[in-house]
């Protein structure tokens, strides 16, 4: 989490090509985490057997043969995504909803974080939750009929009033879904990196 934080102030690891391991995260989970030149990787492996393994900072700890390593032959792989941060605005926010348990966005939400908190109203849903390494993570699916009309971006904004004011935010967007890309970026988001989550295989 302090390499996160330090990230979100604009403190980077040193641009070295090479790779921090870290153990794994709560629940067994592993994670790679790159920045320019510099990557981080959590797993249960050893760090010789990481770096071994070809992962370093210039996008060895990224390389699909390391991921399916570090997953082992069952392990489940996330996608990988672009890494945003913002800050919290302190607003009124977006009403709690209990009505959406069953959708896809909030159950992956549930799989991998914790204290998930689900808001939204007609434009979309926004889960809230404590994620990797700890740091508040906000996740949106905004409503189809509401793509090209600006709801996904009205939903982030209000949604950045759930953080207290000044507190950092974390995303995590698919760099192809070009579309929520911009709606993260023009609403204050900037990109640090690049992450994946991997649940090793037992």
């Amino acid at each position: 989490m302090t390499h996160l934080l330090a990230a979100a102030e604009g403190r980077f690891a040193p641009v070295d090509g090479g790779c921090t391991v870290l153990p794994s995260l709560p629940g067994g989970l592993a994670c790679s985490v790159a920045f320019t030149g510099h990557a981080f990787v959590a797993s249960a492996h050893s760090a010789e057997d990481v770096l071994a393994r070809g992962a370093d900072g210039f996008g060895g700890s990224l390389a699909p043969d390391f991921l399916r390593w570090l997953a082992g032959p069952t392990g489940w792989i996330d996608v990988v995504d672009a890494t945003l941060v913002a800050r919290g605005t302190g607003g009124p926010g977006l009403p709690a909803r209990t009505d959406v348990e069953g959708h896809p966005r909030v159950q992956h939400a549930r799989s991998l974080r914790r204290d998930v908190r689900v808001y939204g109203d007609e434009r979309g849903l926004v889960t809230l939750a404590s994620g990797l390494a700890g740091r508040t993570e906000l996740g949106i699916e905004a409503a189809p009929e509401g793509q090209g009309r600006g709801w996904g971006r009205a939903l982030l904004r209000d949604a950045l009033g759930l953080v207290p004011a000044g507190e950092p935010v974390f995303a995590g967007v698919a760099p192809g879904n070009a579309r929520s890309l911009r709606a993260f970026l023009a609403v204050g988001f900037v990109p640090l990196g690049s992450e994946v989550t991997i649940r090793p295989g037992q």
